[in-house]
């Protein structure tokens, strides 16, 4: 406990550097903002040294909090441009594709070959071998419409 009540700034901003540095090895978003509100409340602290660790430990999960908050509006608003979209949404990689059904489309359901995948699809019944594009994935659904024969 006593070493509670002897907090100073510079320790404020040593665990803000340990704290950016974990962010920096390990995967997550999460250290950053933490790491902001350590350093934040050291330089409160740098400011107001008489503040009691209790009045310490409330601005340090404040100001954590806060940070958090306004990184994820942050982020949301000004979201990251990629080249690669769909990266990682394997499923909306296939829109505009053209493939053949490889089990019918029955009572609105079917299976098409893509790759070495096979993808249950939604769509208007057709036979095996009609070609149809795939206009939407909703989870690991392909939504499909029947292509055009141009």
């Amino acid at each position: 406990m006593e070493f509670l009540e002897t907090l100073t700034f510079w320790q404020w901003g040593i665990l803000a550097i340990v704290l950016i540095v974990m962010e920096v090895l390990l995967p997550g978003v999460i250290f950053l903002w933490i790491g902001i509100g350590a350093g934040i409340t050291g330089g409160v602290l740098f400011l107001f040294p008489d503040m009691s660790w209790q009045q310490q430990f409330i601005c340090f999960a404040l100001f954590s909090i806060g940070s958090t908050v306004a990184g994820r509006m942050w982020v949301a608003k000004n979201p990251i441009k990629t080249d690669r979209p769909n990266l990682n949404q394997r499923g909306r990689q296939y829109i505009g594709q053209i493939v053949p059904l490889c089990e019918p489309i029955i009572n609105g359901f079917g299976m098409v070959q893509i790759g070495d995948s096979r993808w249950k699809v939604k769509g208007p019944d057709l036979g095996v071998g009609c070609n149809v594009c795939v206009v939407d994935v909703e989870g690991a659904i392909l939504t499909v419409k029947e292509a055009d024969n141009n």
